[in-house]
């Protein structure tokens, strides 16, 4: 994409935010493409002809949401990060729906089970290999941190052989909370995590195997019961019991998600 020139002026109203559309849609079009680094701020301001302030902002808020990245002496480089862009979006909402982790994680238990339901379908033998192989290394509990990245690991993978791309995406940052947040309420000991995962590796085989049966139904239903043992689980464990309330749930989940989740930062790894 070239810029020369004066070219698209924008009406005088919210100048920033016509600015800002104008650059976000070609970069979601791919006019713009990842990589590829934006015109210096003096050309932009000239093609638009607006000042180099109004230029700043809309690239400002270009770089919090996760599309272009902006370094001191670099210039913006467009970077569309999908996965920045899903955390922020799914935040806010939970954040501002006052939801609870039973919520969240009931989102997750179907969109995991959709995505078994695919992989079944669409997954190669090889991907449902890998798939095993995951679930073998998450049958050993030796750290709160091992085992949280190792289910993590699992769950990302059943996401990505899936191969549904928006599915993956957003399974990617619940999952992330969802590990985030048990870490926090086991107190990231060995004996929490046991509490909450403990005997279930044979469920998460039977997943595997449903797979490679090729069998969407029964992958489906092995991915909710498995589910929906975890989320008991986790409502057991004694931090969670002394929260006492669903509102206090929901204040912790909310403020999970502000320490981790800004528009200045993508989200810091759980485990």
């Amino acid at each position: 994409m070239v810029f020369e020139g004066a070219g698209s002026r924008v009406n005088r109203g919210r100048v920033a935010d016509q600015i800002l559309e104008d650059l976000r849609g070609q970069i979601l079009s791919g006019a713009l493409s990842p990589g590829e680094k934006l015109p210096a701020e003096r050309e932009l301001a000239v093609y638009y002809g607006v000042s180099g302030p109004t230029i700043r902002e809309s690239i400002r808020v270009l770089t919090a949401i996760g599309l272009v990245d902006t370094r001191s002496g670099s210039g913006s480089v467009v970077t569309a990060q999908v996965e920045k862009l899903i955390a922020i979006s799914i935040a806010s909402i939970v954040q501002f729906e006052h939801m609870g982790p039973g919520d969240v994680f009931g989102i997750l238990s179907v969109l995991n089970a959709y995505a078994a339901e695919l992989a079944a379908v669409h997954a190669s033998p090889s991907e449902i290999s890998s798939f095993r192989e995951a679930a073998e290394r998450a049958a050993v509990i030796e750290t709160a941190e091992q085992i949280a990245a190792d289910l993590k690991r699992y769950f990302l993978t059943l996401a990505e052989i899936s191969h549904n791309p928006l599915l993956a995406a957003i399974c990617r940052f619940i999952t992330e909370v969802q590990m985030g947040l048990a870490l926090d309420l086991s107190g990231g000991d060995v004996a929490g995590w046991r509490q909450i995962t403990g005997g279930l590796h044979d469920k998460r085989m039977s997943i595997v195997d449903a797979l490679e049966s090729q069998d969407p139904a029964r992958a489906g239903e092995e991915v909710r019961r498995y589910h929906e043992l975890v989320i008991d689980r986790v409502k057991r464990l004694r931090r969670a019991q002394e929260k006492g309330s669903d509102a206090s749930l929901v204040r912790t989940l909310s403020s999970w998600l502000g320490a981790h989740v800004t528009l200045g930062n993508t989200p810091r790894k759980a485990g």
